[in-house]
């Protein structure tokens, strides 16, 4: 089963997004696949299937599931919030899904607040902000909202991932603002290093993060550990250097315990969204973690 902390940072933690690039399925694969990894002896790290508002009504022709086993999904809200919260509503409504949470770009304080007013208090709202600078207003916003904030930390091509420093500061901000958040794409692996960016033959590579630093960040983050220590957890290659084992995580002198790693995921560090279930969790069979 690997470190208890492993589990607790892994539970329900990955939210499947197959439709998107690098792996780019057909709907019917994806419906497919998100049911098989559900009952999968690895099913309990899976999250909420993540799926366009404009995709929904695709995907409920495409699952095999009942009422009563209704996946839970995260829908990507496009340009007309209140036209897609409506249909929102009316697929809820239908039975076959359950969208309970929205991601939908918010790249200002009017963005966000336009947006949190036409998706309604009945579903959580991830607001995508841009990390180039200081995020505090931004964040801010999302909390006086009531929501919760996106964090983009990667993509196809080496320059849509943002700096170790910018991504530290995101964390930051977050935990000092009490807002929960979500991460997104470039989060296949489990540690920081030199990865393929597309499974395409001879794509190009890149330097990605690693989900595990990314949330073992979060979780020091919420303990109050400076920015610039963040950071340099972000960008930590060494696997020997981060230490989960049953009652803590370590890493270079510093340390937190299991309990504060299920506060972290429960109250702030929630999800990250990935094209491949299997990809994460295989590398961290390989590693031994699981």
């Amino acid at each position: 089963m690997g470190p208890a902390t492993v589990r607790a940072l892994l539970t329900e933690l990955i939210d499947y997004a197959g439709l998107f690039p690098p792996a780019a399925l057909p709907m019917p694969d994806v419906a497919r696949n998100y049911e098989h990894y559900r009952r999968s002896t690895d099913g309990w790290a899976l999250g909420r299937l993540v799926v366009p508002v404009a995709r929904l009504d695709e995907l409920s022709a495409a699952l095999t599931t009942s009422s009563e086993t209704a996946p839970r999904v995260s829908a990507l809200v496009g340009e007309d919030a209140q036209r897609d919260a409506e249909a929102i509503r009316r697929v809820n409504d239908a039975g076959r899904l359950r969208v309970d949470a929205v991601e939908v770009r918010t790249p200002d304080v009017a963005a966000i607040e336009r947006s949190v007013a036409a998706l309604g208090a009945a579903l959580t709202v991830y607001g995508e902000i841009p990390v180039a600078g200081d995020p505090r207003d931004l964040v801010t916003a999302l909390a006086h909202a009531g929501a919760r904030a996106k964090l983009r930390a990667g993509g196809v091509t080496a320059d849509a991932f943002p700096s170790p420093a910018e991504v530290a500061r995101f964390l930051v901000r977050c935990a000092e603002l009490d807002v929960p958040f979500k991460a997104t794409a470039g989060l296949h692996h489990p540690l920081r290093g030199r990865y393929r960016l597309t499974y395409a033959d001879g794509a190009p590579s890149g330097v990605m993060f690693g989900f595990l630093n990314v949330f073992v960040a979060a979780v020091f983050a919420r303990k109050g550990l400076d920015v610039n220590r963040i950071a340099a957890l972000l960008d930590e290659q060494d696997p020997l250097a981060l230490a989960l084992a049953d009652a803590s995580v370590a890493w270079r002198g510093e340390r937190v315990l299991y309990d504060d790693v299920v506060s972290a995921r429960v109250s702030s560090a929630i999800a990250f969204g990935s094209c491949s279930f299997r990809e994460p969790i295989d590398d961290l069979h390989h590693l031994g973690l699981l």
